[in-house]
């Protein structure tokens, strides 16, 4: 017999021994895949990756895909072969241990929540690259905030909607243009079931507008220890056009939008009333939920006999909405006739006016030509409103501040909870391991405090510089993977794919920039002078090279315009090796990214940067922010722990701005950057750049947490809402 079967053989018996069946071990790596909480636990992503590499890489790290190509005799024989039976176990022992104990954090600080749960409200959830409902930054905020509220043990229910197209891939043609392709998910490869009502049965909405009524039926995912329910109107009863109302994430015209808004919010509402489930509190992440605020009147009009007027203060008072864009045009607006078609079936039942309902949603009430905005109704249906940084606090109170003439703008009842980032979600592995060597044992369940970052200067500047390698040798080989498949997909020559493969090198300043297409994120400030550029990065002893990723809005042009204009640096010779684009930015490419560049870019017209996350992911993985002082980085910045673009000033001609600001940029990656970066001791280490990089970890991994994020909304926001200790209004 030879030493493979020998080992298998020994491990077949191992898998008796620990009470493994074929059929037993099949329904633990199910119910591992069917709780998203595997997404964040490295020794569970590690176990379903050994199964079969190649297949995980090409079914997105979809575990689900993954085993629904096993059958429980080849899973047995391949965990026999790798020897993985008591990881099965352990990691099976820990998921039911985790649903099941109550964290210690949640004991102490959730008080009446525990029985007045936190509906958390958002229209997009990017909890995973594998689960394709998200398209950004709000997304991924959302699947960050409840992940949190899982790990904190918060008592929180979130709600959403299905996408079964989700958003869409981007691939880029041969002239470099943006082409969307829109694939529908297989439903029986994602975590989810159907939601059940108290009597066991899976539970459907109907909501009734003036052309007709809208049915949904209601999914539910596990994130932990938190239930996302994700309403969909593909169900029979609809009319076809209905039906395919929550095929596509931000698709459609207005008519489309409301409609969705409606289902989410109204709908989500009726859903949690079908589940049984009683809300203390009503968090509404962003505008395009607050139709939730009038159905939650609505059922305490019906049950409590209250007055409109009464019932309104009362939903107000345990309602707290979240702002997230400074930009005009980011929130959504809708004309009386969509209002009143969808709405009005639900404004009879609150026995009040079309032009009650339309002055709700109204900065000036009475003004008949000013359309219902989402933001103003989530504004004036909620006591307890926040922004996502302190700047953006600032700029939401000058903005809405027409909502209380009376009041000085300071005094505006809008305050700031900065957003954070799920450490475990974006934490590289190595570096994870690089932190569990030298930090506290318990410092995972202690990231909010600061003490416990500022062992990463005890660590050796070589090992820590060597763990960053690593993670950028892996990223290099990503690009070169996506690009020169990339190459290959467009029909190119081989020369081009092979260019592709050899891309890049590890030993070269590396820039990362990566977002949403939008023109005020600037994608292409850093192109401002493309002779300058070509110098810089072409340097014989100091070169650079960027690599750039992000999708834009399907009816954004300049968007596309932008895309295109830097894909095909490809084809100019100063910049072929130097400037790489990767098509179909999502969760995963963004991971790769944060967790291996030398620098993260960011570059918005200041001041509409709301907040921004990318940077604070990496941060984690010990990579420079080099930004323009907006959002978060306003407030985190302090001249030693990454680089500033600017004085944090902007001037009132955007073009002004903008040139101003891309002479600020070059001129700090000339002066401070690449110097620094290139400063080498004997050992050939960067050790001031090192020290910049255990200045970045210590003073801003534990402040930009979604721990710490969620437990401020808990503490300033959720309890004062569900009736618990009051709180100044201007909370953090």
């Amino acid at each position: 017999m030879s030493r493979t079967e020998l080992a298998i053989e020994a491990s077949s018996e191992l898998g008796i021994a620990t009470g493994l069946t074929a059929e037993t071990l099949f329904e633990k790596c199910n119910a591992l895949a069917r709780n998203i909480w595997w997404s964040w636990q490295p020794e569970v992503i590690n176990l379903f990756r050994d199964l079969d590499p190649i297949r995980w890489r090409q079914l997105d790290h979809n575990p689900i895909a993954l085993l629904s190509e096993f059958t429980p005799e080849r899973l047995e024989m391949r965990a026999a072969e790798l020897v993985l039976f008591s990881r099965i176990n352990h990691a099976y022992r820990r998921l039911k241990e985790y649903q099941t104990q109550r964290a210690a954090w949640a004991k102490t600080h959730t008080g009446v929540l525990g029985s007045k749960p936190v509906a958390y409200f958002s229209l997009e959830f990017g909890v995973h690259e594998s689960i394709p409902i998200y398209s950004g930054g709000l997304g991924v905020l959302s699947g960050d905030h409840i992940k949190s509220a899982s790990g904190l043990g918060v008592p929180l229910v979130a709600i959403g909607l299905f996408y079964d197209q989700g958003y869409f891939k981007q691939r880029l043609d041969e002239t470099g243009w943006q082409q969307e392709e829109y694939i529908d998910t297989k439903v029986e490869n994602l975590p989810m079931e159907p939601a059940r009502g108290p009597d066991g049965k899976p539970i459907s909405i109907e909501i009734a507008t003036r052309t007709g009524r809208l049915l949904a039926k209601v999914h539910l995912m596990r994130v932990g220890r938190v239930r996302l329910y994700l309403l969909d109107s593909d169900v029979k009863g609809n009319s076809p056009e209905d039906r395919e109302l929550t095929s596509r994430l931000y698709g459609g015209d207005n008519r489309t939008r409301i409609r969705q808004e409606l289902v989410a919010g109204v709908g989500g509402v009726r859903a949690l009333k079908a589940l049984g489930i009683s809300p203390g509190v009503y968090h509404l992440n962003e505008g395009h939920s607050a139709f939730a605020t009038l159905e939650a009147i609505r059922e305490r009009m019906k049950d409590d006999g209250m007055t409109f007027d009464d019932a309104l203060r009362d939903v107000a008072q345990h309602t707290v909405f979240t702002t997230h864009t400074p930009v005009p045009a980011g929130h959504d607006r809708f004309d009386g006739g969509l209002i009143e078609e969808h709405l009005g079936p639900l404004r009879d039942e609150l026995g009040i006016s079309f032009e009650q309902l339309m002055g709700l949603g109204r900065v000036e009430p009475k003004n008949d030509h000013e359309p219902f905005c989402m933001t103003v109704l989530g504004l004036k249906l909620s006591r307890r409103a926040n922004a996502v940084s302190g700047l953006h606090g600032h700029v939401s109170r000058r903005m809405w501040a027409h909502l209380w003439p009376w009041r000085v703008e300071e005094e505006i009842p809008i305050g700031h909870i900065t957003n954070g980032v799920h450490v475990p979600s974006w934490l590289a592995w190595q570096m994870q391991q690089l932190y569990d060597r030298h930090f506290a044992p318990d410092w995972f369940s202690r990231m909010g405090n600061p003490e416990v970052w500022q062992a990463i200067h005890d660590v050796d500047p070589g090992e820590l510089w060597e763990t960053h390698h690593t993670l950028k040798n892996l990223l290099l080989s990503f690009v070169r993977r996506r690009v020169s498949r990339q190459c290959r997909r467009r029909g190119e020559s081989e020369e081009a794919v092979e260019a592709a493969r050899n891309m890049l090198d590890p030993n070269i300043l590396t820039i990362g920039f990566a977002r949403r297409f939008a023109t005020y994120k600037r994608a292409d400030l850093i192109l401002h002078d493309l002779d300058l550029l070509d110098r810089i990065v072409n340097d014989p002893k100091r070169p650079m090279q960027i690599i750039f990723a992000g999708k834009a809005h399907p009816a954004d042009q300049p968007g596309k315009e932008l895309i295109k204009r830097i894909a095909n640096l490809r084809h100019d010779p100063r910049f072929a090796n130097r400037i790489a684009f990767i098509e179909d930015y999502d969760i995963n490419v963004c991971r790769h990214l944060i967790q291996g560049v030398d620098v993260w870019l960011n570059t918005p017209r200041r001041p509409l940067e709301a907040s921004g996350t990318s940077g604070q992911k990496a941060v984690l993985n010990g990579a420079l922010n080099l930004s323009i002082l907006d959002g978060w980085w306003a407030e985190g910045y302090d001249g030693y722990n990454g680089f500033a673009i600017g004085k944090g000033r902007s001037h009132v001609d955007w073009s002004i701005t903008d040139r101003r600001d891309a002479e600020y940029l070059m001129e700090t990656l000339q002066e401070e950057v690449i110097p620094l970066y290139y400063d080498r001791d004997i050992d050939g280490l960067p050790r001031y750049w090192i020290k910049r990089m255990m200045n970045s970890i210590s003073t801003l991994g534990w402040r930009f947490s979604s721990d710490r994020m969620v437990a401020d909304y808990v503490q300033h926001a959720y309890l004062p809402a569900a009736g618990g200790t009051s709180c100044d209004m201007n909370f953090r």
